[in-house]
Protein backbone atom coordinates (compact mmCIF):
# COMPACT_ATOMS: atom_id res chain seq x y z
CA UNK A 1 0.00 0.00 0.00
CA UNK A 2 1.45 3.01 -1.19
CA UNK A 3 0.87 6.81 0.52
CA UNK A 4 -2.21 8.43 0.05
CA UNK A 5 -0.59 11.87 -0.93
CA UNK A 6 1.90 11.85 -4.12
CA UNK A 7 4.01 14.23 -2.15
CA UNK A 8 4.78 11.96 0.38
CA UNK A 9 6.42 9.73 -2.02
CA UNK A 10 9.81 10.96 -1.05
CA UNK A 11 9.49 9.68 2.36
CA UNK A 12 10.45 6.21 0.86
CA UNK A 13 14.00 8.06 -0.41
CA UNK A 14 14.66 7.95 3.69
CA UNK A 15 12.84 4.89 4.78
CA UNK A 16 9.51 5.64 5.97
CA UNK A 17 6.66 3.94 4.23
CA UNK A 18 2.55 4.21 5.23
CA UNK A 19 3.03 2.20 7.92
CA UNK A 20 6.40 1.80 10.20
CA UNK A 21 7.73 0.37 13.26
CA UNK A 22 8.62 2.70 15.90
CA UNK A 23 11.21 0.91 17.90
CA UNK A 24 14.77 0.02 17.23
CA UNK A 25 15.42 -2.60 19.51
CA UNK A 26 18.75 -4.97 19.48
CA UNK A 27 19.40 -4.30 15.88
CA UNK A 28 16.19 -4.90 14.90
CA UNK A 29 12.69 -2.85 14.12
CA UNK A 30 9.91 -3.96 16.71
CA UNK A 31 7.44 -2.79 18.14
CA UNK A 32 3.84 -3.92 20.13
CA UNK A 33 2.50 -0.62 20.87
CA UNK A 34 -0.52 1.21 19.99
CA UNK A 35 -0.88 2.68 16.33
CA UNK A 36 -0.56 6.12 15.84
CA UNK A 37 -0.33 8.66 13.14
CA UNK A 38 1.24 10.92 12.10
CA UNK A 39 -0.26 14.54 11.10
CA UNK A 40 0.82 17.51 8.74
CA UNK A 41 -0.03 20.36 11.31
CA UNK A 42 -0.45 22.16 7.77
CA UNK A 43 -3.92 20.38 7.26
CA UNK A 44 -4.10 18.26 9.94
CA UNK A 45 -4.13 15.06 7.79
CA UNK A 46 -2.53 11.82 8.32
CA UNK A 47 1.33 11.80 6.45
CA UNK A 48 1.58 7.72 7.41
CA UNK A 49 1.00 5.60 10.66
CA UNK A 50 3.29 4.05 13.82
CA UNK A 51 3.36 1.45 15.90
CA UNK A 52 4.68 2.33 18.89
CA UNK A 53 6.78 0.83 21.36
CA UNK A 54 6.14 -0.94 24.34
CA UNK A 55 7.28 -0.71 27.79
CA UNK A 56 8.41 -4.88 26.88
CA UNK A 57 9.73 -3.53 23.64
CA UNK A 58 12.01 -1.25 25.83
CA UNK A 59 12.99 -3.30 28.64
CA UNK A 60 14.19 -5.79 25.30
CA UNK A 61 16.25 -2.96 24.00
CA UNK A 62 17.41 -1.92 27.11
CA UNK A 63 18.92 -5.25 27.76
CA UNK A 64 20.99 -5.25 24.73
CA UNK A 65 22.06 -1.81 25.13
CA UNK A 66 23.99 -2.90 28.33
CA UNK A 67 25.58 -5.45 26.83
CA UNK A 68 26.73 -3.25 23.89
CA UNK A 69 27.52 -0.62 26.34
CA UNK A 70 30.61 -3.16 27.23
CA UNK A 71 31.74 -3.33 23.68
CA UNK A 72 31.52 0.17 22.35
CA UNK A 73 33.13 2.01 25.92
CA UNK A 74 36.49 -0.27 25.03
CA UNK A 75 36.50 0.69 20.95
CA UNK A 76 39.23 4.00 21.13
CA UNK A 77 37.82 6.90 21.35
CA UNK A 78 39.05 8.41 17.92
CA UNK A 79 37.47 5.15 16.32
CA UNK A 80 34.36 6.34 17.70
CA UNK A 81 34.68 9.36 16.48
CA UNK A 82 35.26 7.60 12.54
CA UNK A 83 31.49 5.78 13.48
CA UNK A 84 30.03 9.58 14.30
CA UNK A 85 31.82 10.78 10.87
CA UNK A 86 30.04 8.36 8.81
CA UNK A 87 26.78 9.08 10.96
CA UNK A 88 27.30 12.52 9.67
CA UNK A 89 28.19 11.50 5.88
CA UNK A 90 25.07 9.48 5.96
CA UNK A 91 23.21 12.56 7.29
CA UNK A 92 24.57 14.79 4.39
CA UNK A 93 23.67 12.30 1.54
CA UNK A 94 19.93 12.32 2.71
CA UNK A 95 19.89 16.45 4.05
CA UNK A 96 16.89 17.13 1.61
CA UNK A 97 14.73 14.71 2.07
CA UNK A 98 15.12 14.61 6.23
CA UNK A 99 14.78 18.18 5.91
CA UNK A 100 11.68 18.18 4.11
CA UNK A 101 10.55 15.71 6.80
CA UNK A 102 10.69 18.29 9.57
CA UNK A 103 9.08 20.73 7.89
CA UNK A 104 6.08 18.44 6.96
CA UNK A 105 6.09 16.51 10.19
CA UNK A 106 6.87 19.58 12.58
CA UNK A 107 5.82 22.66 10.49
CA UNK A 108 8.54 24.63 10.43
CA UNK A 109 9.64 26.27 7.15
CA UNK A 110 12.03 24.16 4.30
CA UNK A 111 14.84 26.28 5.45
CA UNK A 112 14.24 25.95 8.89
CA UNK A 113 13.99 22.25 8.39
CA UNK A 114 16.92 21.86 6.37
CA UNK A 115 18.37 24.05 8.57
CA UNK A 116 17.89 21.81 11.80
CA UNK A 117 19.53 18.73 10.00
CA UNK A 118 22.38 20.48 9.25
CA UNK A 119 22.90 20.94 12.50
CA UNK A 120 23.35 17.05 13.19
CA UNK A 121 25.73 17.15 10.96
CA UNK A 122 27.71 19.81 11.93
CA UNK A 123 27.42 18.10 15.24
CA UNK A 124 28.90 15.13 14.18
CA UNK A 125 31.87 16.96 12.40
CA UNK A 126 32.66 18.63 15.39
CA UNK A 127 32.47 15.46 17.62
CA UNK A 128 34.41 13.78 15.45
CA UNK A 129 37.82 16.14 15.88
CA UNK A 130 36.71 16.36 19.82
CA UNK A 131 37.20 11.93 19.56
CA UNK A 132 41.08 13.24 19.84
CA UNK A 133 40.56 16.12 22.80
CA UNK A 134 38.83 14.35 25.45
CA UNK A 135 41.68 15.53 27.54
CA UNK A 136 42.32 15.32 31.32
CA UNK A 137 44.62 17.55 33.43
CA UNK A 138 47.92 16.73 34.78
CA UNK A 139 47.92 18.27 38.39
CA UNK A 140 51.18 18.97 40.34
CA UNK A 141 51.32 16.53 43.45
CA UNK A 142 52.85 18.17 46.94
CA UNK A 143 54.44 14.11 47.20
CA UNK A 144 57.60 13.39 46.20
CA UNK A 145 57.42 10.43 43.63
CA UNK A 146 53.92 10.74 43.24
CA UNK A 147 51.97 11.61 39.86
CA UNK A 148 48.27 13.28 39.57
CA UNK A 149 46.04 13.36 36.83
CA UNK A 150 42.29 13.18 36.00
CA UNK A 151 41.37 10.50 33.62
CA UNK A 152 37.72 10.77 31.71
CA UNK A 153 35.70 7.33 31.05
CA UNK A 154 32.55 6.94 29.96
CA UNK A 155 29.06 7.09 31.72
CA UNK A 156 28.03 3.48 30.02
CA UNK A 157 24.27 4.65 28.78
CA UNK A 158 22.87 7.84 28.04
CA UNK A 159 19.04 8.58 27.18
CA UNK A 160 18.01 11.19 25.11
CA UNK A 161 14.54 12.38 25.51
CA UNK A 162 13.57 15.43 22.57
CA UNK A 163 11.01 17.91 22.01
CA UNK A 164 8.80 18.47 18.90
CA UNK A 165 10.16 21.91 18.07
CA UNK A 166 13.71 20.18 17.21
CA UNK A 167 13.09 16.90 16.64
CA UNK A 168 16.33 15.91 15.49
CA UNK A 169 19.02 18.84 16.29
CA UNK A 170 18.49 18.10 19.90
CA UNK A 171 19.67 14.33 19.55
CA UNK A 172 22.82 15.75 17.30
CA UNK A 173 23.48 18.01 20.52
CA UNK A 174 23.38 15.00 22.83
CA UNK A 175 24.23 11.81 20.99
CA UNK A 176 26.98 12.83 19.11
CA UNK A 177 28.96 13.90 21.89
CA UNK A 178 27.53 11.07 23.81
CA UNK A 179 28.68 8.53 21.24
CA UNK A 180 32.26 9.78 21.29
CA UNK A 181 32.81 9.43 25.06
CA UNK A 182 32.12 6.24 24.74
CA UNK A 183 28.27 5.99 25.97
CA UNK A 184 25.45 3.57 23.68
CA UNK A 185 22.51 6.49 23.64
CA UNK A 186 18.63 5.79 24.43
CA UNK A 187 16.79 7.64 22.24
CA UNK A 188 12.82 8.70 23.13
CA UNK A 189 11.88 11.22 19.88
CA UNK A 190 8.76 13.71 20.38
CA UNK A 191 5.34 11.93 20.09
CA UNK A 192 4.45 14.06 17.94
CA UNK A 193 7.32 13.64 15.61
CA UNK A 194 7.70 9.69 15.36
CA UNK A 195 8.59 9.73 11.38
CA UNK A 196 11.87 12.06 11.97
CA UNK A 197 12.54 9.42 14.93
CA UNK A 198 12.66 6.92 12.77
CA UNK A 199 14.01 8.16 9.44
CA UNK A 200 17.51 9.70 11.38
CA UNK A 201 17.79 5.76 13.30
CA UNK A 202 17.57 4.30 10.12
CA UNK A 203 20.63 6.23 8.55
CA UNK A 204 22.17 5.76 11.60
CA UNK A 205 21.32 1.85 12.17
CA UNK A 206 23.03 1.66 8.49
CA UNK A 207 26.16 2.80 9.81
CA UNK A 208 26.62 0.62 12.59
CA UNK A 209 25.62 -2.29 10.25
CA UNK A 210 28.01 -1.45 8.10
CA UNK A 211 30.90 -1.57 10.84
CA UNK A 212 29.87 -4.67 12.16
CA UNK A 213 28.99 -3.26 15.46
CA UNK A 214 25.86 -3.75 17.98
CA UNK A 215 22.88 -1.87 16.33
CA UNK A 216 21.53 -1.71 20.25
CA UNK A 217 25.04 0.98 20.53
CA UNK A 218 21.33 3.54 19.48
CA UNK A 219 18.52 2.10 20.75
CA UNK A 220 15.38 4.49 20.09
CA UNK A 221 11.58 4.46 20.41
CA UNK A 222 8.84 6.36 19.49
CA UNK A 223 6.34 6.61 22.31
CA UNK A 224 4.88 8.64 24.93
CA UNK A 225 5.18 9.50 28.72
CA UNK A 226 5.42 5.93 29.78
CA UNK A 227 8.63 5.65 27.96
CA UNK A 228 10.17 8.63 28.91
CA UNK A 229 9.20 7.68 32.80
CA UNK A 230 10.61 4.58 32.19
CA UNK A 231 13.78 6.04 30.69
CA UNK A 232 14.06 8.59 34.33
CA UNK A 233 13.45 5.52 36.21
CA UNK A 234 16.11 3.35 34.57
CA UNK A 235 19.29 2.56 37.38
CA UNK A 236 21.12 1.38 33.76
CA UNK A 237 21.11 5.01 32.11
CA UNK A 238 23.74 7.16 33.98
CA UNK A 239 22.55 10.58 32.44
CA UNK A 240 19.19 11.73 31.50
CA UNK A 241 18.66 14.67 28.46
CA UNK A 242 15.81 16.01 28.52
CA UNK A 243 14.25 18.97 26.75
CA UNK A 244 10.78 20.34 26.88
CA UNK A 245 8.57 22.07 29.56
CA UNK A 246 9.78 23.45 33.28
CA UNK A 247 6.98 21.66 34.31
CA UNK A 248 7.79 18.19 32.76
CA UNK A 249 11.46 18.69 33.90
CA UNK A 250 11.30 19.71 37.29
CA UNK A 251 9.42 15.81 37.13
CA UNK A 252 12.66 14.47 35.63
CA UNK A 253 14.88 15.58 37.17
CA UNK A 254 13.27 14.71 40.99
CA UNK A 255 13.19 10.92 39.45
CA UNK A 256 16.38 10.68 38.06
CA UNK A 257 17.99 12.22 41.20
CA UNK A 258 15.75 10.16 43.66
CA UNK A 259 18.36 7.07 42.12
CA UNK A 260 21.59 9.85 42.47
CA UNK A 261 21.76 9.86 38.77
CA UNK A 262 22.61 12.63 35.81
CA UNK A 263 20.32 14.39 34.62
CA UNK A 264 20.80 17.69 31.92
CA UNK A 265 17.81 19.66 31.07
CA UNK A 266 16.76 22.43 28.50
CA UNK A 267 13.45 23.93 29.42
CA UNK A 268 11.03 26.85 28.65
CA UNK A 269 12.58 29.93 27.79
CA UNK A 270 11.08 32.86 27.96
CA UNK A 271 13.58 35.69 25.72
CA UNK A 272 14.75 39.63 25.87
CA UNK A 273 15.69 41.68 23.31
CA UNK A 274 16.63 44.99 24.75
CA UNK A 275 16.94 47.87 22.40
CA UNK A 276 18.92 50.69 23.66
CA UNK A 277 18.64 54.38 22.43
CA UNK A 278 21.89 54.45 20.19
CA UNK A 279 21.17 51.03 18.60
CA UNK A 280 21.60 50.48 14.75
CA UNK A 281 17.12 50.20 14.75
CA UNK A 282 17.16 48.61 10.90
CA UNK A 283 19.39 45.64 12.53
CA UNK A 284 17.68 45.11 15.65
CA UNK A 285 14.44 45.32 13.12
CA UNK A 286 15.68 42.32 11.29
CA UNK A 287 16.96 40.58 14.49
CA UNK A 288 13.67 41.07 16.39
CA UNK A 289 11.36 39.63 12.96
CA UNK A 290 13.60 36.37 12.91
CA UNK A 291 13.36 35.64 16.64
CA UNK A 292 10.22 36.64 17.39
CA UNK A 293 8.76 34.37 14.56
CA UNK A 294 10.91 32.05 13.23
CA UNK A 295 9.71 28.41 13.69
CA UNK A 296 6.23 30.14 14.59
CA UNK A 297 7.34 31.27 17.71
CA UNK A 298 8.41 27.65 18.92
CA UNK A 299 11.55 27.60 19.45
CA UNK A 300 13.43 27.72 22.94
CA UNK A 301 15.18 30.52 22.50
CA UNK A 302 12.05 32.81 20.47
CA UNK A 303 11.99 36.17 21.72
CA UNK A 304 8.72 36.90 23.38
CA UNK A 305 9.66 40.33 25.61
CA UNK A 306 10.82 43.40 24.11
CA UNK A 307 12.29 46.16 25.74
CA UNK A 308 12.74 49.58 24.11
CA UNK A 309 14.16 52.80 25.38
CA UNK A 310 11.21 55.21 25.43
CA UNK A 311 13.02 57.82 23.23
CA UNK A 312 12.88 55.03 20.33
CA UNK A 313 9.89 53.07 21.12
CA UNK A 314 7.55 54.66 18.63
CA UNK A 315 9.70 54.66 16.01
CA UNK A 316 10.74 50.76 16.29
CA UNK A 317 6.93 49.46 16.59
CA UNK A 318 6.03 51.35 13.82
CA UNK A 319 8.74 49.40 11.78
CA UNK A 320 8.29 46.17 13.69
CA UNK A 321 4.18 46.28 12.86
CA UNK A 322 4.71 47.65 9.34
CA UNK A 323 7.03 44.22 8.70
CA UNK A 324 4.64 41.74 10.81
CA UNK A 325 1.65 43.13 8.24
CA UNK A 326 4.07 41.64 5.21
CA UNK A 327 4.86 38.42 6.63
CA UNK A 328 3.45 35.30 4.63
CA UNK A 329 2.08 32.65 7.04
CA UNK A 330 1.45 29.70 5.12
CA UNK A 331 2.39 26.19 3.69
CA UNK A 332 6.50 25.46 4.86
CA UNK A 333 7.21 24.11 2.32
CA UNK A 334 5.94 26.42 0.29
CA UNK A 335 8.83 29.07 -1.47
CA UNK A 336 8.28 32.29 0.11
CA UNK A 337 6.76 30.98 3.26
CA UNK A 338 8.35 32.84 6.48
CA UNK A 339 5.72 31.43 9.23
CA UNK A 340 4.22 28.15 8.79
CA UNK A 341 1.56 26.17 11.48
CA UNK A 342 2.03 25.67 14.93
CA UNK A 343 2.62 22.42 15.49
CA UNK A 344 -0.77 20.86 17.04
CA UNK A 345 -4.65 21.38 17.63
CA UNK A 346 -3.76 21.98 20.91
CA UNK A 347 -0.80 24.28 20.16
CA UNK A 348 -3.29 26.65 18.34
CA UNK A 349 -5.55 26.39 21.03
CA UNK A 350 -3.95 27.45 24.18
CA UNK A 351 -2.51 30.09 21.77
CA UNK A 352 -6.68 31.66 21.87
CA UNK A 353 -6.13 30.80 25.10
CA UNK A 354 -2.99 33.04 25.58
CA UNK A 355 -4.54 35.86 23.87
CA UNK A 356 -7.77 36.01 25.88
CA UNK A 357 -5.77 36.40 28.79
CA UNK A 358 -3.40 38.99 27.71
CA UNK A 359 -6.45 40.93 26.86
CA UNK A 360 -7.92 40.43 30.70
CA UNK A 361 -4.57 41.73 31.48
CA UNK A 362 -4.88 45.14 29.85
CA UNK A 363 -2.68 43.77 27.09
CA UNK A 364 -3.29 45.44 23.68
CA UNK A 365 -3.04 43.78 20.76
CA UNK A 366 -1.44 45.93 17.93
CA UNK A 367 -0.75 43.95 15.09
CA UNK A 368 -2.22 39.79 14.55
CA UNK A 369 -4.16 37.92 17.44
CA UNK A 370 -6.05 35.81 15.64
CA UNK A 371 -6.39 32.39 14.39
CA UNK A 372 -6.20 31.58 10.54
CA UNK A 373 -9.31 29.38 9.27
CA UNK A 374 -8.05 27.06 8.06
CA UNK A 375 -7.85 23.22 8.42
CA UNK A 376 -4.24 23.72 9.23
CA UNK A 377 -3.26 25.23 12.71
CA UNK A 378 -2.26 28.66 11.12
CA UNK A 379 -2.10 31.66 14.01
CA UNK A 380 -0.89 35.43 12.97
CA UNK A 381 2.41 36.33 14.55
CA UNK A 382 1.11 38.92 17.21
CA UNK A 383 2.83 42.41 18.94
CA UNK A 384 1.35 43.09 22.21
CA UNK A 385 1.55 46.33 24.11
CA UNK A 386 1.20 45.30 28.07
CA UNK A 387 2.34 45.77 31.12
CA UNK A 388 5.45 44.31 32.84
CA UNK A 389 4.13 43.80 35.66
CA UNK A 390 1.37 41.44 33.67
CA UNK A 391 1.63 38.13 35.42
CA UNK A 392 1.48 36.36 31.78
CA UNK A 393 4.78 38.19 30.62
CA UNK A 394 6.53 35.86 33.01
CA UNK A 395 5.45 32.50 31.41
CA UNK A 396 6.13 31.49 28.41
CA UNK A 397 3.46 31.38 25.76
CA UNK A 398 4.77 28.85 22.82
CA UNK A 399 3.38 30.69 20.14
CA UNK A 400 4.78 33.99 17.67
CA UNK A 401 3.45 36.44 20.48
CA UNK A 402 5.56 39.47 21.10
CA UNK A 403 5.54 41.67 24.46
CA UNK A 404 6.62 44.82 23.92
CA UNK A 405 7.28 47.33 27.09
CA UNK A 406 9.43 50.90 27.29
CA UNK A 407 11.85 51.92 29.79
CA UNK A 408 14.23 54.54 30.82
CA UNK A 409 17.79 53.65 32.07
CA UNK A 410 20.14 50.44 30.86
CA UNK A 411 19.63 48.68 34.87
CA UNK A 412 15.93 49.27 34.53
CA UNK A 413 16.18 46.92 31.12
CA UNK A 414 18.54 44.19 32.99
CA UNK A 415 16.49 44.14 36.34
CA UNK A 416 13.31 43.53 33.68
CA UNK A 417 14.89 41.12 31.80
CA UNK A 418 15.92 39.16 34.78
CA UNK A 419 12.39 39.39 36.02
CA UNK A 420 11.08 35.99 35.07
CA UNK A 421 11.84 32.33 36.47
CA UNK A 422 13.69 31.32 32.83
CA UNK A 423 16.92 32.20 31.96
CA UNK A 424 18.03 30.90 28.36
CA UNK A 425 18.66 33.38 26.04
CA UNK A 426 18.60 37.21 25.76
CA UNK A 427 20.42 40.14 23.45
CA UNK A 428 20.70 44.09 23.85
CA UNK A 429 21.08 46.33 20.69
CA UNK A 430 23.56 49.17 21.55
CA UNK A 431 27.23 50.74 19.97
CA UNK A 432 28.37 51.47 23.51
CA UNK A 433 30.94 49.36 25.15
CA UNK A 434 30.08 50.33 28.44
CA UNK A 435 26.96 49.03 28.19
CA UNK A 436 27.91 45.91 26.18
CA UNK A 437 29.68 45.35 29.08
CA UNK A 438 27.62 45.52 31.78
CA UNK A 439 25.35 43.29 29.69
CA UNK A 440 27.53 40.26 30.06
CA UNK A 441 29.10 40.67 33.27
CA UNK A 442 28.10 40.29 36.79
CA UNK A 443 25.53 43.20 36.87
CA UNK A 444 24.03 41.99 33.49
CA UNK A 445 21.87 39.35 32.10
CA UNK A 446 21.61 36.10 34.09
CA UNK A 447 21.07 34.18 31.13
CA UNK A 448 22.92 31.13 29.78
CA UNK A 449 23.19 32.84 26.42
CA UNK A 450 23.83 36.76 26.57
CA UNK A 451 24.24 38.32 23.18
CA UNK A 452 24.68 41.99 21.79
CA UNK A 453 23.31 42.93 18.72
CA UNK A 454 21.88 39.82 17.02
CA UNK A 455 18.55 37.91 18.00
CA UNK A 456 17.92 35.48 20.87
CA UNK A 457 17.53 31.95 18.56
CA UNK A 458 20.63 30.98 15.95
CA UNK A 459 22.78 29.44 18.49
CA UNK A 460 25.83 28.17 17.04
CA UNK A 461 27.29 24.68 17.72
CA UNK A 462 30.30 25.82 18.84
CA UNK A 463 29.30 27.10 22.58
CA UNK A 464 27.87 25.45 25.46
CA UNK A 465 24.02 25.96 24.92
CA UNK A 466 21.63 25.58 27.69
CA UNK A 467 20.33 28.63 30.67
CA UNK A 468 19.79 29.26 34.22
CA UNK A 469 16.82 29.33 36.62
CA UNK A 470 13.66 27.47 35.51
CA UNK A 471 15.58 26.65 32.23
CA UNK A 472 17.21 24.20 33.72
CA UNK A 473 21.25 24.71 33.92
CA UNK A 474 22.34 22.20 31.31
CA UNK A 475 24.50 22.87 28.83
CA UNK A 476 24.52 21.30 25.47
CA UNK A 477 26.58 21.29 22.37
CA UNK A 478 29.92 22.64 22.20
CA UNK A 479 32.39 24.13 24.80
CA UNK A 480 33.63 21.83 27.49
CA UNK A 481 29.67 20.24 27.56
CA UNK A 482 31.12 16.68 26.65
CA UNK A 483 32.24 16.23 29.89
CA UNK A 484 28.71 15.67 31.07
CA UNK A 485 28.77 12.77 29.09
CA UNK A 486 31.82 11.57 31.13
CA UNK A 487 33.00 10.41 34.47
CA UNK A 488 35.97 12.02 35.86
CA UNK A 489 38.38 9.98 37.93
CA UNK A 490 41.17 11.89 39.89
CA UNK A 491 44.21 9.19 39.88
CA UNK A 492 47.11 9.53 42.28
CA UNK A 493 50.09 7.01 41.14
CA UNK A 494 53.46 6.23 43.44
CA UNK A 495 56.39 5.40 41.57
CA UNK A 496 58.15 5.64 44.79
CA UNK A 497 59.58 3.31 47.86
CA UNK A 498 58.16 5.67 50.66
CA UNK A 499 54.94 6.76 51.58
CA UNK A 500 54.57 10.63 52.21
CA UNK A 501 50.90 11.79 52.88
CA UNK A 502 49.04 14.78 52.02
CA UNK A 503 48.82 17.96 53.95
CA UNK A 504 52.47 16.23 55.71
CA UNK A 505 50.53 14.03 57.85
CA UNK A 506 53.01 11.56 59.60
CA UNK A 507 50.88 8.46 60.73
CA UNK A 508 53.04 6.78 62.94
Amino acid sequence: MGFTKKDYEFLGEIGVGPDNLGGYVDGKWKATGPVVSSVNPSNNQEIARVTEASIQDYEEGMKACNEAAKKWMSIPAPKRGEIVRQIGDALRAKLEFLGRLVSLEMGKILPEGIGEVQEIIDMCDYAVGLSRQLNGSIIPSERPDHMMFEMWNPLGIVGVITAFNFPCAVLGWNACIALVAGNCVVWKGAPTTPLITIAVTKLVAEVFEKNNLPGAIFTSFCGGAEIGQAISKDTRIALVSFTGSSKVGSIVQKTVSERFGKCLLELSGNNAIVVMDDADIDLAARSILFAAVGTAGQRCTTCRRLYLHESIYQKVLDQLIGVYKQVKVGDPLEKGTLVGPVHTRASRDNFEKGISSIKSQGGKILVGGSVIESDGNFVQPTIVEISPDASIVKEELFGPVLYVMKFKTLDEAIEMNNSVPQGLSSSIFTRKPEIIFKWIGPHGSDCGIVNVNIPTNGAEIGGAFGGEKATGGGREAGSDSWKQYMRRSTCTINYGSELPLAQGINFG
